[in-house]
């Protein structure tokens, strides 16, 4: 046999057994004798692979009888070595098809099946290099492609496993259109990989390899509701295809459907309880919905059996940050750190503890992967963030704020941003709604009084006011939900089939059933994110200040809270701070000072046209005097004082902000003019600002 590529009538992995030849096995059910002619044994194997499902012990011993007959038979030992992983001895699989492999090193299928081994011992890191060991000897080998991919889930590599499972599917079919489709996925050439799959689910709608390529092509571009539709009928027609619910229950929960999300993976779970992509998602998910005790749990299971996963540790950590286990979250950090020193993410997850100050040896080491040419772009600008942060404690201002700069170059170059959009949604909203429209609407809209809405800017104090509306015993905070701009979205989206421009347009024309419908649905939206029978919720979605004229047509019993803050103060802690999603306006200063212009701008049009609806709290007068804006607080909300709320800090309650360990703490008056050691350089941002920076805490006349 020699080093040959691949053994003559290979028999096909065990995960989808096949006879060897088309041959009927004599004596069925009888292990072939030692000693029986060698031209039986090809029958022989044929039936050995057919009884790997059903019986894999009597599988390996009908092997052992062929390996009697002809030692070191390739075939016979391969089998053997999937027998014995089969019935549950992954000890004896690998230490057998570890040898093959080294007997055959371009054999791709043992490397295959010996990387089987490895995963069901948790060595991943080893199942990892025979699988790509594999893919190389072989490229076609869908099988080997797809456990590739679930290897690198494991190991938190979220991007090679997309490449792989398009590798997958790539080698799954036999159309060349699809082939050539597959082809352009995995090198990232999106429109023409979605031109090909559309003209070919044109003529072949139920080709549900084409659906998920496309499912896939959708999700990179963001379109998660597209990727949704086309999974969900990829499973209509294929309910067992576990990647396309696994993919599907990804697109949920980044789509922030965390019931639909939950469900999926738990029926992935059912039949792969212990699958560590599944269980890292549903702790991801469980997080969102702020059931962090499981999450954490879940998050500790799969360290536990897979311990060397930087960046599981890295979603462990920010679970515990929530959680309030300052400590526990810094350990965490600091172990993906030390598996993988270039996690940028990591080091700024500790800056982002904001209590937290970096040593003199971490400060050098994350200098030392900046010099890295090969640093991939992603880890760079979180270390400029991170570097930012540690060069501000050390009051090296200068250098500081030139990190600052760079990692928000880079990141605004990942993320376009275009400021004209909110002006003119601005504008579109003055010239649409005025004191008489609301006045004529008054009877609309759900009739629940359960929310009270923080709006804002990031970075305007608004963690600090839910902090102490929380610790009230009626009230109950949550977190930034996405609810209220989800339906703005899905206004706009009827809009655009209706060719009404913008979805304050679409908003202007709901009639009183309308608005109930939606106020019902964001309050049967938000259900699961409420814990505990208070009569009030808080949702600090700040950028929910853009949609005010929704919320009070749909929950006009909702309370409002304006979070505001000096504009260089809020503006500029903006810039310093990177944000994982949703605040692509922040990444530059002539951007951040249009989009608090244009903020204040519309919230000056919304106190005109709806005079007292909306409750203003400065971040500098809660800082001064904080029990009179404690009590004129609670007085807008309808709630009698309690002294809890002055003592906010001792509030256990998870929190899931930048702020989550600020908030833990004493107010404190130290930041409220730190803006002013980076005055050099913001120019910019003042210029930008105009009128809105000279009039505060007033606004300009508009």
């Amino acid at each position: 046999m020699g080093n040959a590529s691949e053994p003559a009538s290979a028999p096909q992995p065990a995960s989808a057994p096949q006879p060897l030849n088309a041959g009927e096995p004599v004596n069925a059910g009888e292990p072939v004798k030692a000693g029986e002619a060698v031209g039986s044994i090809e029958v022989a194997l044929a039936h050995a692979t057919r009884l790997l499902d059903s019986n894999p012990a009597l599988a390996a011993e009908q092997a052992r009888e062929i390996l009697k007959a002809s030692p070191a038979h390739p075939l016979a030992t391969l089998l053997l070595g999937v027998a014995r992983r089969t019935g549950g001895d992954a000890a004896a699989a690998a230490d057998i098809l570890g040898s093959l492999a080294s007997m055959h090193p371009r054999w791709a299928l043992a490397h295959y099946e010996m990387a089987l081994a490895l995963s069901a011992l948790e060595r991943n890191a080893e199942a990892i290099t025979a699988l790509r060991h594999a893919v190389t000897l072989k490229p076609d080998m869908a099988d080997a492609w797809r456990a590739l991919g679930d290897e690198l889930n494991i190991a938190g590599d979220a991007a090679g496993a997309d490449s792989a499972y398009a590798q997958n599917v790539r080698a799954s079919t036999k159309d060349q259109r699809l082939l050539t489709a597959a082809a352009a996925l995995c090198e990232n050439k999106i429109p023409h990989a979605e031109a090909l799959l559309r003209a070919h689910l044109k003529k072949f709608p139920t080709d549900v390899a084409a659906l998920r390529m496309l499912a896939e092509v959708a999700a990179r571009l963001g379109r998660y509701r597209d990727a949704e539709t086309l999974l969900t009928r990829c499973l209509e027609l294929a309910p067992s295809f576990a990647p396309a619910r696994h993919h599907r229950a990804i697109v949920l929960h980044r789509q922030n459907k965390s019931v639909d999300a939950l469900r999926e993976v738990t029926e992935l779970l059912a039949q792969d309880p212990r699958n560590p992509g599944y269980n890292n998602l549903k702790a991801a998910i469980l997080a969102r919905i702020g059931e962090l005790k499981d999450s954490i749990e879940i998050y500790a299971a799969i360290l536990a059996a897979h311990p060397a996963q930087p960046k599981i540790w890295l979603s462990y950590g920010h679970a515990l940050k929530t959680s309030g286990r300052e400590n526990d979250s810094v350990a965490a950090y600091q172990k993906s750190i030390e598996l993988l020193p270039s996690l940028g993410e990591a080091y700024w997850s500790l800056a982002n503890l904001k209590t937290a100050q970096f040593s003199d040896a971490q400060v050098e080491a994350m200098q030392l992967q900046l010099q890295r040419p090969d640093l991939a772009v992603e880890d760079r600008w979180h270390l400029h963030f991170a570097m930012g942060k540690a060069l501000e404690d050390k009051r090296e201002y200068a250098a500081s704020f030139e990190h600052y700069a760079l990692g928000n170059q880079l990141r605004r170059a990942q993320l376009p941003y275009r400021a004209e959009e909110m002006s003119t949604h601005v504008r579109r909203v003055k010239s649409t709604f005025s004191a008489q429209f609301f006045a004529d609407r008054l009877n609309y809209g759900a009739a629940a009084p359960d929310p009270i809405f923080i709006v804002g800017l990031p970075r305007s104090g608004s963690t600090l006011l839910e902090q102490i509306l929380s610790s009230h015993s009626q009230v109950e905070g949550t977190m930034e939900l996405p609810d209220i701009a989800g339906i703005a979205r899905s206004l706009f989206d009827a809009g655009k089939k209706s060719q009404i421009s913008g979805y304050s347009g679409v908003l202007a024309t709901l009639n009183a059933d309308q608005c109930r419908e939606l106020g019902e649905r964001y309050i049967l939206q938000t259900r699961i994110q409420r814990k505990t029978a208070a009569p009030f919720f808080i949702d600090k979605m700040p950028n929910n200040f853009a949609h005010i004229d929704l919320i009070q047509l749909a929950l006009p019993r909702a309370k409002i809270i304006d979070a505001r803050r000096h504009p260089l103060g809020c503006c500029f802690s903006g810039f310093k701070q990177h944000f994982a999603r949703g605040q692509s306006f922040t990444y530059s200063l002539e951007d951040i000072g249009r989009y608090y212009h244009d903020y204040v701008e519309l919230m000056a049009f919304f106190d005109a046209v709806l005079p007292g609806r909306i409750h203003r709290v400065t971040y500098e007068s809660m800082i001064e005097d904080t029990e009179s804006e404690v009590r004129s607080l609670l007085e807008y909300c309808g709630l009698p004082f309690e002294d809890g709320c002055l003592r906010f800090y001792e509030n256990e309650r998870a929190v899931r902000t930048a702020s989550s360990q600020q908030v833990r703490k004493p107010i404190f008056r130290e930041g409220v003019d730190h803006w002013r050691n980076y005055e050099p350089w913001l120019d910019p941002l003042k210029k930008s600002l105009g009128a809105v920076l000279e009039a505060y805490p007033a606004a300009p006349t508009f």
